[in-house]
């Protein structure tokens, strides 16, 4: 009895054990569930993100994958190359006159219109003259009497100097006339100062035009009564023709402009608008400032243009090009061709095999179309100017036939013309065959 409850006993514990499985055995198949979740997980983020990669892997393994890129290029080639500096500046007329009265009084007439073009010498305005006209002749009558006092005393002066050499007077009287005489000099001296006072006076009243020009906004009208030196004056008188612009160059150029306008003596300069997109006038730059301004380190020069068509007015702001020299059998290349990287400029040149290799070169001028390279390139070289972006050395390129593209989009066009031209002879030999077989067309042809 015993001995076969023992034997269930070791049964059951043998069946427990075998059910059981082992812990190793349980954590493997912990670890393989986890693998299965996270292969998931992996499929899923692919799937989500494979256009992203497919896209990254073209533009940036393009050379490893050997596929080819399409890419606009430029040959290098020589020319002339303008040097050309672009400032800020603004019209100043050569002469600028604010016209003032000279004399006190009432305005009396004006002879000219606002804004009207006048030569110089014409009379402007005219302020009464009457009062100045008065005292002039009052002092040109004091000298005439004076003028007539000094003649008697000359003539007394002469008959004392004969008497006093006969010993008939005293040599006193004699002297004493001798002074009438230099006094009454003095007197006529004055007297013709007061009348040429007088008739600057009268000058006055009659406002002249000191320069050719044209004439501003009038400030008094008939009838105002005007002192000398009055503030704001009367009006002002800019001279049109010929202007000149006023504009500054910085002091790292100020060498450059310096030698090459002392060796030519004058520098050609161009008037921009003020958007700068449109020439407004030519004109030459002679005059250099004598200092350097300080605040904002830079001299000022002034450029005169002729200024016949008046398209430049004072006080307009304008861009100056300056032309401070030409630069012959310069190396060109276009200014988009040029790369910026962290050791500086370069470029993509296509090599004979259709592969591109990053050149690094030393830009000089450039006008925003075209660069002058110093350094690095030569004459003859093919440069990449489009599709840069997707680039990397070694990378095989191809060059598009532009030519052949518009060779056929214009025998497209041709074809269409005809097409177009044939179908509307057809439709009009159409339209006249069915109006001949038509009776009733017949018919009504004959009625007209």
């Amino acid at each position: 009895m015993d001995q076969q409850t023992a034997s269930s006993s070791d049964r059951l514990t043998n069946s427990t054990a075998q059910s059981s499985p082992p812990p190793a055995r349980s954590r493997r198949r912990r670890w393989i569930l986890w693998g299965v979740v996270l292969l998931i997980a992996l499929l899923i983020l692919f799937a989500i993100f494979r256009p992203h990669g497919a896209t990254h892997k073209h533009g940036r393994g393009a050379a490893a994958d050997g596929s080819v890129q399409p890419v606009a290029v430029a040959t290098v080639h020589t020319g002339d190359m303008p040097v050309i500096f672009q400032e800020l500046g603004t019209v100043v007329p050569v002469t600028n006159v604010t016209i003032t009265p000279r004399v006190n009084g009432h305005i009396s007439a004006v002879y000219y219109k606002e804004g009207q073009h006048v030569h110089k010498g014409d009379e402007l305005e005219l302020i009464d003259p009457r009062p100045y006209e008065a005292t002039l002749a009052q002092y040109r009558g004091t000298l005439a009497a004076d003028m007539a006092q000094l003649e008697k005393a000359r003539v007394d002066n002469a008959r004392y100097q004969r008497l006093i050499k006969q010993n008939s007077t005293s040599a006193m009287t004699a002297r004493d006339q001798e002074f009438t005489v230099q006094q009454l000099e003095g007197q006529v001296e004055f007297d013709r100062a007061n009348v040429r006072n007088a008739e600057l006076n009268v000058m006055y009243c009659h406002i002249i035009a000191p320069v050719e020009g044209r004439v501003g906004i009038r400030v008094l009208d008939i009838g105002n009564y005007v002192t000398a030196g009055q503030s704001g004056g009367l009006t002002i008188l800019t001279m049109m023709q010929p202007i000149s612009v006023i504009f500054t160059v910085p002091q790292n150029q100020l060498q450059e402009v310096m030698k090459y306008l002392d060796k030519t003596g004058e520098l050609s300069v161009e008037a921009w608008d003020s958007d700068n997109t449109h020439k407004i006038a030519t004109g030459t730059v002679k005059a250099l400032d004598s200092q350097i301004d300080t605040a904002t380190g830079t001299v000022r020069m002034r450029g005169i243009f002729p200024n016949e068509d008046e398209h430049l007015f004072p006080n307009q702001f304008v861009n100056p090009h300056l032309l401070v020299t030409t630069l012959h059998d310069a190396l060109l290349v276009p200014a988009n061709a040029l790369q910026t990287g962290p050791d500086g400029r370069f470029v993509y040149r296509v090599k004979p095999d259709m592969t591109v290799e990053v050149v690094p070169v030393t830009v000089g001028t450039t006008d925003g179309t075209n660069a002058v390279i110093e350094k690095g390139l030569s004459s003859g070289d093919r440069i990449v100017t489009d599709g840069v972006s997707h680039l990397r050395p070694g990378q095989k390129v191809s060059i598009p036939d532009t030519s052949s593209a518009a060779a056929q989009t214009t025998e497209a066009e041709h074809k269409s013309a005809s097409q177009h031209r044939h179908h509307r002879d057809g439709q009009q030999s159409s339209d006249a065959t069915q109006q001949k077989n038509d009776p009733s067309s017949s018919a009504d042809t004959g009625n007209h």
